[in-house]
């Protein structure tokens, strides 16, 4: 968090005045550099001298909030236990839209570093991944792809996986390969004429060499909240459970370790298959809620994971799951 202190003098200089704003459009707004010299008419390298002395003049001041210091610890955690290569964890929210916001807002920034020249994005959907948009500012990058790794749903949603990965797309100036079907289709049959003859195999090849997969997972019960179950009946939800389905992953439904459960839904979902995604030289897994740790776990043991993004909440119910 940032707190800008006010001077002690009526009238601020030119200089300090140019000073605070920017250092209040860099901090407190989230602009980048560049957006912020833009915005006050002055070179890049006028904002970074500017945000520099602002710092140093004690007009800027940066702590770590309370809590944080745990959420730290509670990543470290994460990492050694699970073999990542990092782990972010983000303070608990109230409610699962809040705790969607809250990673989500963690994986827009993850994002907006992580993302390189001639990359290509899978990306999957939900609550979370929408939500990274707001904080997703990216520098434009040459010759990114961004691949949509399952169909979409007739209604207009702001959940959508074809409008979330094109949004995605349109704010980087990547292509967009996007995943143009249901994502419940009535057979097999159907399946695999969308995919040989209309045009879907070259999604399934991209998939095939991913640098970055970036995936949410939802739980499966009665009282879960992930989108997925909107799609399904109660009977079909059921009969997932009674399988021993704890979650999916990109509508992919798994069990405890990872396995693939056993019901005819499976034949029906448009998605790329999760042993493709495991191929990304980079998989990005967030999501938050205690009541998802074992679907979590479940889908790292199924898919892998470099990066974790989750909240105190998922953090502290994964490790107990392992402890």
């Amino acid at each position: 968090m940032v707190k800008l202190r006010r001077g002690t003098q009526k009238a601020l200089s030119e200089t300090s005045s140019l000073r605070l704003r920017a250092a209040w459009l860099y901090y407190n707004q989230g602009l980048t550099q560049k957006d912020v010299a833009e915005k006050l008419g002055v070179s890049r390298m006028t904002i970074i001298r500017a945000l520099d002395e602002a710092v140093k003049r004690g007009e800027v001041q940066l702590w770590i909030n309370e809590g944080i210091g745990e959420c730290v610890e509670l990543a470290v955690k994460l990492e050694k236990t699970f073999g990542l290569d990092e782990a972010i964890v983000v303070p608990g929210a109230d409610d699962t839209e809040g705790t969607a916001k809250a990673v989500g807002l963690a994986l827009g920034q993850f994002l907006s570093e992580a993302i390189t020249d001639d990359c290509t994005i899978g990306v999957g959907w939900g609550r979370t991944l929408t939500a990274s948009l707001a904080s997703f500012r990216p520098a434009r990058r040459e010759r990114v792809r961004v691949v949509s790794l399952l169909g979409g749903v007739l209604e207009a949603h702001l959940t959508n996986p074809i409008e979330f990965s094109w949004r995605l797309a349109s704010q980087i100036g990547a292509e967009c390969y996007l995943f143009l079907s249901p994502l419940l289709v009535d057979s097999i049959e159907t399946k695999r004429h969308l995919i040989d003859r209309c045009g879907l195999d070259r999604l399934y090849r991209l998939a095939e060499d991913l640098d970055i997969a970036v995936i949410s997972v939802g739980d499966i019960s009665p009282s879960a909240t992930s989108l997925s179950q909107t799609l399904i009946s109660p009977q079909e939800l059921n009969e997932l459970v009674e399988a021993g389905c704890v979650g999916d992953a990109m509508c992919n439904f798994l069990d405890a370790e990872g396995r693939t459960v056993e019901h005819a839904l499976n034949d029906r979902v448009m998605s790329i298959d999760l042993d493709a995604v495991s191929k990304a030289r980079h998989v990005v897994l967030a999501t938050g809620g205690a009541s998802r740790a074992i679907a979590i776990r479940a889908t790292m043991k199924r898919v892998g994971c470099n990066t974790l993004i989750t909240d105190e909440a998922g953090a502290k119910a994964l490790l107990a799951l392992e402890s």
